[in-house]
């Protein structure tokens, strides 16, 4: 039992690198799916819009999935539109852009795993070079190469150029080099500018080691149980209003937070270290709801707005 409880902690402890793991081989998996089963290199003029479709429209997709999959994305966006103050509060104008430095980062991951596999195989980056009308790039990819190489290079993935076989072969192995060149350098830029964004948020942080420790399990236990609380909660009320309907009587209190403290629970947590918070609940239950007069401005108006809401359905 102690050794099973060891290797489920140690699991706990190591989920970042296995979540990023797990991403990719789901990445290699989905590359070699799409070179396997959809991509088919029309051998053409459109070989480079075909081959750069295929590198970086998934990319695209991940990066614009890793914004929707991202809590703090919605914690900075939400009710913007309302209240811009949300975004831009007072004396603190410049955390917007360094939150949404943040989710850009973390949203990059995916796209990056994607374009290094797929740079490492080669196969969209062959297409896509074999078709470039560049003079400067032909005479790079066809330097030494047959005459025919500069008027047939696009159908070099398909072998059906006039060249012999081996000077056909030669040129896919140099296309596919230069891709996988292009991969490694990818994935070490990668590596190296997250070593020094860490490092740079180490070395800026307020805390020591141990507190950033106990601040993250800290974090990550508010959010399991504010999650599985948020289901209680939604229960108990509905099953409160469901028994009221059918039995036509008026509902008994239900103690919910104020439309004020949804709002101050929602900010996103600035630490300040004369007072030790660790997240904005922390915050809002160790100060209480004493809202500032802008924060009660801000209150009035999302309330007037959500009447006006109300009042528009009735009619």
């Amino acid at each position: 039992m102690d050794a099973l409880q060891g290797f489920l902690k140690f699991i706990l402890n190591q989920k970042t690198f296995i979540g990023y793991s797990f991403m990719a081989l789901l990445t290699v998996g989905g590359e070699r799916l799409f070179s396997l089963v959809a991509f088919k290199c029309p051998c053409s003029t459109e070989n480079v819009i075909y081959g750069l479709a295929f590198l970086f429209a998934p990319a695209w997709v991940l990066l614009i999935l890793g914004f929707f999959l991202n809590n703090r994305s919605w914690r900075l966006f939400t009710g913007c539109c309302v209240n811009p103050r949300k975004i831009f509060p007072r004396g603190h104008n410049c955390r917007f852009f360094s939150v949404l430095g943040q989710i850009i980062l973390s949203s990059l991951v995916a796209p990056v795993m994607w374009l290094s596999v797929a740079l490492l195989n080669g196969t969209f980056y062959e297409c896509a070079m074999s078709g470039t009308q560049s003079p400067r790039l032909l005479d790079l990819i066809c330097k030494g190469k047959p005459e025919e190489c500069w008027k047939e290079l696009y159908k070099v993935s398909c072998g059906k150029t006039s060249m012999t076989p081996t000077d056909n072969e030669e040129l896919k192995l140099s296309l596919q080099a230069q891709s996988q060149i292009l991969g490694w350098f990818l994935i070490c830029s990668a590596s190296f500018f997250s070593l020094l964004t860490t490092c740079y948020a180490r070395c800026r942080s307020k805390v020591s080691y141990l507190q950033l420790s106990f601040w993250k399990t800290y974090a990550q236990k508010e959010k399991e149980q504010l999650e599985n609380t948020f289901v209680d909660y939604a229960k108990k009320l509905s099953d409160r209003n469901l028994k009221c309907f059918l039995e036509n009587k008026r509902p008994d209190v239900f103690p919910m937070p104020t439309f004020a403290a949804w709002e101050a629970a929602s900010e996103l947590h600035s630490f300040h270290q004369n007072r030790q918070h660790y997240s904005t609940l922390h915050r809002v239950v160790e100060e209480g709801l004493d809202l500032r007069p802008e924060d009660e401005e801000t209150t009035m108006m999302l309330m007037g707005t959500a009447q006006n809401v109300q009042l528009t359905h009735h009619h």
